[in-house]
């Protein structure tokens, strides 16, 4: 069969730079960042004390009272970017095929905040089972896809992958198969997480995960730099309109990229190490070139993992020096998680945001926080430091790799 194009109509955006995707990309390009000290709770005994947060979100701007209490803050944040990407798309859902437009969401932990909230009542108790009616379907990873649907009368594919930090570009690429294997028009498609809690910094700082640099927080996330120390936990959903081409050209949509190959893979290593040689890393962008019968050099730009670990960030250039080759100096490589901190499973949905835009605007926003060169990195690469650049950028690849060794990259390119 005739595999179908799939191009990208409409984005939405929550994140520590901004609450919309115009303020999201001009923090992204201008190169500010999103951390500051936890006003969520008190986090003065904790190891780290600061994350990137979303800020100035209030749920009852968009929720009413009611309606709020009945979600978990991850499906505030999907829902509020789905709204900003379905205008931006300009979909009218009485003028389309509901039965062929769906959702494929991704959220690596789902309603943390809910699960927190509902033990610490029971614990506060005298053992009496007391939860909220609400508490199972506020908490599990998929309601998020099913209020989506719900909202719009969306009838078509709808589910929700969990693959840790790689959920919401694994949703991308099942998105991109669904349309162009002809099983759907439209996917609404993304992700959000809401893990900024003493659950989810507790739990990471046990892990030693987690950057330490309590003293400058706006410095802490320094992707490629010598004295990294961990990555900034992050916040926020990102929504991508996914839409077969002629269906999209047939109602006039505006087009902000193709989407031409996905591809995932696992490391088979460790829980939450990456492969000391980068060999899924390496695959996973093999096959997503593969996949979009793209060559290599045709690449101009990667948005990578790049959490700022110690032993993650020289994982990811090992491969992407071996996919590349000698075209790895010449193309530019940046971590937007610099700016915005690390938001698990919603991370691939914001990079995809920012690759996207990269493509549409030639710009390839910064690794910020760059103070010392690390000598494991090759003086030749193009990591973007402290400011953006522009050049043009025909195709790019944003990278997204999870706890679990779960890797998945998905590659845009320009729409002619």
């Amino acid at each position: 069969m005739t595999l179908k194009r799939v191009v990208i109509t409409g984005l939405g955006a929550l994140t520590p730079l901004g609450n919309n995707v115009n303020d999201y990309w001009q923090g992204l390009i201008n190169g500010v960042s999103g951390a500051a000290p936890i006003t969520r709770f008190d986090a003065s005994k904790f190891k780290t004390r600061f994350a990137c947060e979303v800020k100035g979100f209030d749920p009852l701007q968009f929720f009413d009272r009611k309606e709020a209490r009945k979600m978990d803050p991850f499906t505030h944040y999907a829902l509020v970017v789905v709204e900003e990407a379905m205008k931006d798309a300009n979909i009218d859902t009485s003028a389309i095929d509901v039965d062929r437009a769906g959702v494929i969401w991704g959220s690596g932990i789902g309603g943390l905040q809910t699960f927190q909230d509902e033990c610490f009542e029971f614990a506060k108790g005298d053992g009496t089972p007391r939860f909220n009616p609400f508490f199972i379907p506020k908490m599990i990873a998929d309601i998020a896809s099913g209020h989506i649907s719900i909202k719009y009368g969306l009838r078509g594919p709808n589910f929700t992958t969990v693959s840790a930090c790689a959920s919401s570009s694994n949703a991308l690429i099942d998105a991109f198969n669904y349309i162009r294997l002809n099983k759907a028009d439209i996917i609404v498609s993304g992700g959000s997480e809401a893990a900024v809690n003493e659950a989810g910094v507790g739990g990471f700082n046990a892990l030693q995960a987690l950057s330490t640099r309590n003293d400058s927080p706006e410095t802490a996330s320094r992707p490629f730099d010598l004295d990294r120390d961990g990555f900034v936990l992050g916040e926020g959903a990102g929504c991508v309109i996914l839409e077969e081409y002629q269906h999209a050209i047939n109602r006039g949509a505006k087009i902000y990229a193709e989407i031409v190959g996905g591809g995932m893979s696992a490391d088979a290593y460790h829980m939450t190490a990456p492969h000391p040689e980068g060999i899924g890393a390496y695959n996973v962008m093999k096959n997503a070139l593969s996949d979009g019968n793209i060559k290599p050099e045709e690449i101009d730009y990667i948005n990578v993992h790049g959490t700022s670990t110690p032993i993650g960030d020289p994982q990811e250039i090992k491969a992407i020096e071996k996919a590349f080759g000698e075209h790895a100096y010449e193309l530019n490589i940046s971590s937007t998680k610099s700016m915005t901190g690390h938001l698990l499973g919603a991370a691939g949905a914001i990079e995809s945001i920012a690759t996207i835009l990269a493509v549409k605007n030639n710009i390839i926003p910064p690794t910020i926080n760059h103070f010392t060169d690390d000598p494991a990195f090759d003086p030749r690469l193009k990591l973007t430091f402290n400011k953006a650049v522009h050049r043009e950028v025909n195709a790019a690849i944003s990278n997204t790799f999870g706890f679990g060794g779960h890797n998945a990259s998905v590659v845009f390119k320009k729409f002619v």
